[in-house]
């Protein structure tokens, strides 16, 4: 008798080991991208931001305060890939928002598919011929999906296209994105044929016309804007009203013009109430498996791409879109129930401060043209070896060879990249050329060389790479800013976990990007995606 209980007791403390062995999973996972936010916008705008949306995150969350990106160029697909799929542009393939294929010389689009139609909007095939197609691995999203058989439900929301379709992955029951054609959400048919009804009936709210119907509008007195230079200055752009300065007009056509929703903090706030829309009308979280909403929120992007970091359109943003946190999570809390679903809140890159305000201050900067930079290539090669046809491109801070033509004219290619190289370190902006074909002769820093090493891919990739001096970025304008460099402004990211399965608290411990897929694995408990480099980061889980 006393074996038979020792029997049973040993049975029930087996069962009792085993469940607490597994975890319950969150009912409902939610990513949240925000594009170009830097790491230490977290800090810059912390006491004026309200109790209940960052704040909250990250008081009642847990911190990754040390988060990099460890792959250039720090662009947006890029970085939506590399936080969904755990691993750098060198395995799922997407190396930038644009690239040439090395054997065709074609350009393409990051998610650009030739075979699909758009589905909704304005029927535009620019802005709905797109798919994961050319994502080359799978994404935690895709090993939900697959480890469930296929029962969780998987969806994407953004205004950019990219920013949507690669967090979905490839077996996502939906990814949709903003036209701004029609001001609507749109997809493809590659998700499905027509779109669901909760999107015609968020559509038909025309949120759009809304928001635009009165003008952006600093949301306190702009003299408290302390975190940012004068409103009116030479560093500034605009969203289309022909002002760099407060109060923007969004109404700056007789029609209404849907592009200047991505310009304006609205933007953010649109996507948020689509995901909601979402959320409701796919009863996501409600059944057996755990469900996944990605979302993206482009429009920070927009606006610092125009305005730069210091100017107070993105102190505004960054003020705005911290109500819209506290809004979703309130919504989230009656929805799901507080403590019943798993968030995640990072960055696809950062920025650079613009190169102009920056030397005006004393400090070494400036903004290359990658435009101007291929004609004076093309120049040089045509004077030094009589033709003008051997470069295809400069595109990622790279430099693509037209090969076909190097063949032809019977170049010795060796030569041709010793001939640019030489020229290209006479410029004073740059401070390495890296010959991608003889990585192992690189003479720069050991996280120079991790970081092209993880950026490049021998098809979508150029032969020779330029590195610049910090401070120094590719622009396209003069005013505004942009990225895309190994520098801590375009890396340091911030990376807060909030709710089911997170341990309260922070770590100063260097992570990377490609470590957050594998920690939603862990937090899910499913397999890592198929091409996952990075380690789960194991403080974040509450034990």
């Amino acid at each position: 008798m006393r074996y038979l209980f020792l029997s049973i007791a040993l049975t029930c403390f087996t069962i009792w080991n085993l469940q607490a062995q597994k975890r319950q999973q969150p009912d409902l996972v939610v990513t949240v991208v925000v594009d170009q936010m830097r790491w230490d916008y977290l800090y810059r705008y912390f006491d004026r931001f309200s109790e209940h949306g960052f704040r909250r995150l990250m008081s009642e969350g847990f911190l990754c305060e040390n988060t990099f990106i460890n792959h250039i160029p720090s662009y947006t697909a890029p970085g939506h890939a590399t936080v969904y799929t755990g691993t750098v542009p060198a395995i799922h393939g997407i190396t930038g928002n644009d690239w040439y294929d090395n054997i065709t010389g074609r350009s393409w689009y990051c998610v650009e598919d030739t075979l699909v139609q758009p589905v909704g909007g304005s029927g535009n095939p620019k802005k709905g011929k797109m798919s994961p197609r050319n994502l080359l691995s799978s994404t935690i999203t895709d090993e939900l999906k697959l480890a469930t058989q296929m029962r969780s439900k998987v969806f994407a929301i953004a205004i950019k296209d990219r920013g949507s379709i690669l967090p979905a992955g490839h077996l996502a029951d939906g990814a949709f994105w903003y036209d701004d054609l029609s001001g609507s959400l749109i997809t493809s048919t590659y998700y499905t044929d027509t779109l669901p009804k909760w999107l015609n009936k968020f559509n038909a709210r025309k949120l759009p016309d809304t928001y635009l119907r009165n003008a952006w509008k600093t949301l306190y007195p702009i003299e408290s804007y302390i975190q940012s230079t004068t409103d009116s200055n030479a560093y500034e752009g605009d969203i289309g009203d022909k002002q760099s300065y407060f109060p923007h007009r969004t109404k700056i056509q007789s029609s209404p013009s849907y592009q200047v929703l991505k310009k304006i903090p609205a933007g953010n706030t649109y996507t948020f109430e689509a995901a909601k829309a979402c959320i409701l009308g796919n009863s996501l979280g409600r059944g057996k498996d755990p469900d996944f909403i990605a979302i993206s929120l482009s429009a920070t992007d927009y606006i610092g791409h125009i305005f730069n970091p210091n100017s107070v359109e993105v102190e505004d943003t960054y003020l705005r879109l911290d109500l819209d946190i506290a809004d979703f999570l309130e919504f989230l809390d009656e929805y799901a129930g507080e403590g019943n679903y798993l968030l995640m809140l990072t960055a696809d890159h950062g920025v650079s401060h613009n190169a102009d305000y920056m030397r005006d201050i004393g400090m070494p900067a400036g903004n290359d043209s990658e435009r101007k930079l291929f004609k004076e290539l093309k120049k040089y090669v045509k004077e030094q070896l009589g033709h003008d046809s051997l470069i295809l491109a400069v595109e990622n801070y790279q430099i693509f060879f037209h090969e076909d033509k190097i063949r032809q004219n019977n170049i010795d290619r060796n030569h041709l990249k010793q001939l640019l190289t030489n020229w290209l370190h006479t410029q004073p902006q740059i401070a390495y050329v890296l010959d991608m074909d003889h990585p192992g002769q690189w003479a720069v820093p050991s996280l120079v060389k991790t970081m092209a090493t993880h950026g490049y891919h021998r098809m979508r990739s150029g032969v020779l790479w330029i590195i610049h001096n910090p401070g120094w970025y590719f622009g396209y304008a003069q005013t505004g800013t942009s990225h895309s460099n190994w520098h801590a402004y375009d890396t340091h990211i911030p990376l807060i976990w909030y709710g089911k399965g997170v341990r309260r608290g922070k770590t100063y411990q260097k992570v990377h990007m490609e470590d957050i897929a594998p920690t939603l694995a862990a937090l899910l408990q499913i397999q890592m995606p198929n091409g996952t480099i990075g380690k789960v980061i194991s403080a974040v889980i509450e034990e």
